[in-house]
């Protein structure tokens, strides 16, 4: 168990009161890794106060995003029908202070109502969802012209022998297990905003 202070902890309903969260909702960030926690000899969860602090980092983010200047900013379309996960990848991205804007559908119908308007640069979708999954989405795309010059990534709790019963995924999409890999991800924005430097400013 971490070596624990007097203020280095915190029980679960603290965290959530100080995130300004729902108790149910720090529970399932402490299930998914966002927030860093062990258990008791009693069972109870501690979570540490550092991870509670990044997050209130994160959220301060959100409500004061950097102003992007010279180049149009990048266009990040996210796929997901949990809204917890949503909040989370609102936080996570709000918090690398990256020239895109971040745009959040909830089933496969209302991203490609988003990309009908304005294609992503970079497509971050789940493929369990109700109404139009993943799979269909990625079907309808494999034949749109808005696929092209568009990086996907499935980011899914399903296991390869469940995607390949479903006819697996269209080539060149990216796949990652859950949970979320943002750092991963952060990784693919950036290379795709070097790219696009290298594109606009040659050298």
């Amino acid at each position: 168990m971490p070596a624990s202070g007097k203020f280095s902890f915190c029980t679960t309903r603290e965290a959530a009161e100080l995130l300004g969260v729902s108790l149910r909702t720090a529970q399932l960030w402490v299930e998914s890794g966002l927030l860093e926690a062990w258990k008791t000899e009693g069972g109870h969860r501690r979570i540490l106060r550092a991870s509670v602090e990044q997050l209130l980092a994160d959220k301060e983010a959100v409500s004061n995003p950097p102003v992007a200047t010279g180049a149009e900013r990048l266009r990040v379309l996210v796929v997901e029908d949990d809204n917890v996960l949503l909040k989370l990848y609102k936080l996570r991205i709000a918090s690398w202070a990256l020239p895109l804007t971040l745009t959040m559908a909830a089933n496969g119908y209302e991203g490609l109502m988003h990309i009908g308007r304005a294609s992503p640069d970079l497509l971050i979708l789940d493929l369990r969802m109700p109404g139009m999954d993943g799979f269909q989405m990625l079907q309808t795309l494999v034949h749109s012209p808005f696929r092209e010059g568009m990086e996907i990534v499935v980011v899914t709790g399903l296991d390869a022998d469940e995607i390949a019963a479903r006819g697996g995924l269209p080539r060149g999409v990216t796949l990652f297990p859950k949970p979320v890999p943002f750092g991963r991800l952060r990784e693919m924005v950036e290379a795709i905003l070097v790219k696009r430097e290298q594109i606009e400013c040659p050298s």
